[in-house]
């Protein structure tokens, strides 16, 4: 087997304020394969979040070390990790997190420009995410003339703007019915299967779950189990 592109070990996590302490995160060991989707389920304040969180390097642990792609984030600073994540990393949210002022191809060209990529290259790119995600016709409207489902593809193709090798996506079909939700669930592991890129999705929703390669369940801040989802055996490196 190949060396994981995600292997967290013995991550701790507490959040403390006054005399309140919850332990989001309790002693967890979490590995992904290249090329692996995995879906992260649980019931809500399971850790589940909290796990995406620090496991990209979005939040500080406090113990126990996580390594992307054999490198750990533990010894990076503040600008070294969001260069980090900004080269190798894409997130998708379940509020979409567009930019209501721009349209959909610069929010899918905002993260290459941020990451120094010249003007021209950045719109033949984000004209090309678009396409991948069956918006082109919709690259100059703005999010506030978008479906939810088309504004979440419009999240997912500035995810992908990158190329990046893993690809976070926190309750993606959270604010989408049940047609648009599947929509988005093909499309993510056509991407998957496509593109060969690793995805971390954390859901509540077993139907979403179910079409990962890997579940892993949540109680607690701790992992209670894993099984594999109807996907098993994609493009998962072996």
């Amino acid at each position: 087997m190949t060396e994981p592109i995600i292997n967290a070990q013995g991550v701790v996590k507490t959040y403390r304020s006054r005399d309140v302490e919850v332990n989001a995160l309790r002693n967890v060991d979490f590995v992904v394969q290249r090329g692996e989707m995995v879906a992260v389920m649980g019931p809500s304040g399971s850790g589940k979040t909290t796990l995406l969180n620090c496991v990209s390097g979005l939040d500080a642990i406090d113990s126990g070390d996580i390594q992307i792609n054999s490198q750990s984030l533990l010894g990076m600073t503040d600008n070294e990790l969001s260069d980090y994540r900004a080269r190798f990393m894409g997130f998708v949210f379940q509020s979409f997190n567009l930019l209501p002022v721009l349209s959909a191809r610069e929010n899918v060209e905002l993260p290459l420009v941020l990451a120094g990529v010249g003007s021209s290259k950045a719109r033949s790119v984000a004209l090309e995410k678009l396409d991948q995600v069956g918006l082109a016709d919709r690259a100059d409207h703005t999010p506030a003339e978008l479906s939810g489902g088309q504004a979440q593809r419009v999240a997912i193709a500035r995810a992908l703007a990158n190329e990046p090798a893993i690809v976070w996506a926190d309750e993606p079909t959270g604010n989408l019915d049940s047609e648009n939700s599947n929509d988005i669930m093909n499309l993510l592991i056509r991407m998957n299967k496509e593109l060969g890129q690793t995805f971390v999705i954390v859901t509540h929703g077993d139907e979403v779950g179910e079409l990962a390669d890997r579940i892993v369940g949540m109680r607690d801040g701790e992992i209670e189990s894993e099984r594999a989802g109807k996907n098993a055996g994609g493009t998962a490196a072996k």
